[in-house]
């Protein structure tokens, strides 16, 4: 001012940079809910490695008929509370949760099994001998045993 030149302004350009308008940032909703579900996965799977066998029927009962073993409860709702087939305390136990002084209830589990087990057989050699009779129809029969190598049973 005092050699007679004029200031000039100061100009400054600013470039604005815009993101890519291409793919946005979309990718990355979609790629948190992939890993939160892989996580979910794989906590499912840990969780069901390390559950108990009679945890893991009950589960399995309660998708079969959730409102009937909701309300009455029952075997079905998971009878172990340990990893081990015997539960309990005593390892050497395969069958079912037993403490050390339990004998009583595990001869009344063991009688109980048994039955089940014979009624099983009993129920077998009745459906055997109904095969039977029915076979024997089948042959008797001449219109069925035309059809007796399609017949399965």
């Amino acid at each position: 001012m005092a050699d007679g030149k004029k200031l000039q302004p100061i100009i400054i350009k600013r470039i604005k940079k815009s993101g890519h308008a291409a793919h946005g940032g979309a990718w990355k909703i979609a790629y948190a809910d992939f890993v939160t579900a892989m996580m979910a996965f794989f906590l499912l799977m840990w969780l069901l490695g390390s559950t108990a066998k009679g945890e893991l029927d009950g589960i399995a009962s309660y998708f079969a008929s959730p409102v009937k073993v909701s309300l009455m409860g029952g075997p079905g709702t998971g009878n172990s509370s340990s990893i081990l087939p015997g539960g309990g305390r005593d390892l050497s136990k395969s069958f079912g949760q037993m403490d050390s002084g339990d004998k009583e209830r595990a001869a009344k589990v063991m009688g109980a099994q048994m039955a089940q087990e014979a009624k099983a057989r009993q129920e077998a050699a009745r459906l055997d001998a109904l095969e039977q009779k029915i076979a024997e129809i089948i042959k008797s029969n001449p219109l069925l045993s035309e059809y007796g190598s399609q017949i399965q049973l």
